[in-house]
């Protein structure tokens, strides 16, 4: 019986800068990298991508009018208390959370999902 190599998680932290990028552009290509599509030994069941860092998250680009007309919506558990945020509150906000939000869309929605987004690092400014 013939075994298979698998190869040791030793793979170095990609960073991206975002500013002046485009929001789904980015977001694409760091869901790639973290799951290590672009990798020779790809697999679907298995974490093989890289960690990634993304700085500069407030300076990132949004084409068209998506600043006013974007909205996001979570549940708070009780009766009646969907709450909604627009893109520009969530920008004043967090603007880490845009991203981290893009990414985890893109990510397949299975059990790596949780774990291939603790390996993304996401800051305001260049902090590194």
């Amino acid at each position: 019986m013939a075994k298979t190599y698998l190869p040791k998680d030793d793979s170095p932290v990609q960073t991206l800068d975002a500013r002046g990028q485009v929001l789904g552009r980015l977001a694409s290509r760091v869901a790639t990298i973290l799951r290590g599509k672009h990798s020779l030994t790809f697999a679907p069941h298995r974490i093989e991508g890289q960690r990634v860092n993304v700085i500069n998250a407030k300076h990132i680009h949004l084409t068209g009018n998506k600043l006013n007309q974007k909205k996001y919506y979570h549940h708070t558990g009780y009766l009646g208390n969907l709450k909604e945020m627009t893109l520009v509150n969530l920008m004043a906000h967090d603007p880490s959370e845009v991203i981290r939000r893009a990414v985890y869309g893109m990510l397949p929605a299975n059990r790596l999902r949780s774990e291939l987004m603790k390996r993304l690092t996401i800051y305001k400014e260049e902090e590194l």
